[in-house]
């Protein structure tokens, strides 16, 4: 079928006409059509019937409802549920952080939620937390005395510092995230990285088949040392640092001066399914994300992304970890735990992580609790590096 311009309401209504009639076909003649007449009404709608930019309120109460999302599914984007109930009854104007976070992990367009007039943003916090510097100081990595500013002088230098906080705020991170103590972790951890003696490989390994060698390690009760061990072969730096108060995080992917790429993880859930899923996660930003334009990605993986770097990473890891035609064949709702033994070992991989999978994807979150292998990740792990 040719599609042609339209120019008068006749077209217009033809174009809506031929569009409903093909919108349930999935054939690829179809789907090309659907798309030309969907630019192409479109387009005349824009001319023809502008319609008003929708409010902030307005578009945050629309993805809701389309979403089926809740007022405590806003909390990590927006804040406290009180927080939540202001935004939400048009007490509080939104943020530049709150935009940040609904634009990024729940697609708000940009344009809808800037639709206001906004007010001057807070000065961002100087120092973290007392409790966030109290914590730097029992982890030894900030002296008693010590201040921040020397601090941060001592672990990185001033300068990226500030880049790390830029970058920080355009990743897949909390909106009540201590912005400063997020900065203090980034720094201890690229400190700890740079400590690291590593030589920089002539072939890097990385890509699914590296992450499928990796995830098999899962099946060896010490396979966390292991993948620290294999990772830094392949010229890649495992730091594992806990956050500190006021930061939400799971991982982070960067690289050193030198080019050395480095994955991050705080195991704030020493279970043994979630920190295969997060190593495999960051392994996929080392492998295809890190770049000039991006030398830092930061994850709080209980977060919804619409980042497709982030979606990636996910789908990178979950089929490292067990081959995606595997799982379609074996997974059923009535599983038991000789099922999720036997899956495992179809895919050479730790039982705790095809039950945690299984909880994830059903929503079941009691059934096979006993099996994700909790406090068996630490113990490995016990340098920092």
């Amino acid at each position: 079928m040719s599609v042609s311009p339209i120019r008068t309401d006749a077209d217009y209504r033809k174009a809506r006409a031929r569009l409903a009639k093909l919108w349930d076909k999935t054939d690829k003649a179809s789907r090309d059509d659907i798309d030309m007449l969907a630019l192409v009404t479109e387009d005349f709608e824009r001319r023809n019937y502008p319609m008003e930019a929708p409010t902030p309120l307005a578009a945050i109460r629309f993805r809701m409802e389309q979403a089926g999302l809740k007022p405590r599914d806003l909390e990590p984007f927006i804040g406290s549920r009180s927080r939540v109930s202001e935004v939400l009854s048009g007490a509080r104007p939104l943020s530049l952080d709150m935009i940040r976070a609904l634009h990024r992990h729940l697609g708000i367009p940009a344009d809808a939620l800037i639709q206001q007039d906004e007010p001057e943003p807070a000065a961002e916090p100087k120092e973290p937390s007392v409790p966030a510097l109290q914590r730097l100081r029992s982890l030894g990595l900030m002296k008693a005395k010590e201040t921040y500013a020397a601090f941060m002088k001592r672990m990185v230098g001033p300068q990226k510092a500030a880049a790390f906080l830029r970058k920080s705020r355009t990743q897949r991170t909390n909106a009540k995230t201590d912005q400063a103590a997020l900065t203090a972790w980034l720094a201890a951890v690229r400190h700890l990285a740079d400590q690291v003696d590593i030589a920089k490989p002539k072939k890097k390994q990385r890509g699914a088949d590296a992450a499928r060698t990796l995830a098999q390690l899962s099946t060896a009760s010490d396979g966390p040392a292991r993948a620290r061990e294999l990772l830094r072969k392949w010229g890649v730096v495992l730091v594992t640092l806990e956050h500190l108060p006021g930061t939400y995080l799971d991982g982070a992917a960067m690289c050193r001066d030198d080019g050395i790429d480095v994955i991050a993880m705080t195991l704030r859930y020493d279970r043994v399914d979630n920190f295969w899923f997060t190593l495999l996660h960051e392994f996929c930003h080392v492998s295809h994300h890190l770049s000039d334009a991006t030398p830092l990605i930061l994850d709080d993986l209980e977060l919804k992304s619409s980042d497709q770097i982030e979606d990636e990473a996910d789908a990178f890891a979950q089929n490292a970890l067990i081959p995606p035609e595997l799982w379609s064949k074996s997974v059923s709702r009535s599983m038991d735990s000789e099922d999720i033994n036997d899956l495992a070992a179809a895919a050479n991989i730790h039982p705790a992580i095809v039950a945690g999978r299984w909880q994830r994807e059903h929503n079941e979150y009691r059934r096979f609790s006993k099996m994700l292998g909790r406090g068996e990740v630490r113990i490995y792990l016990q340098s920092r590096t």
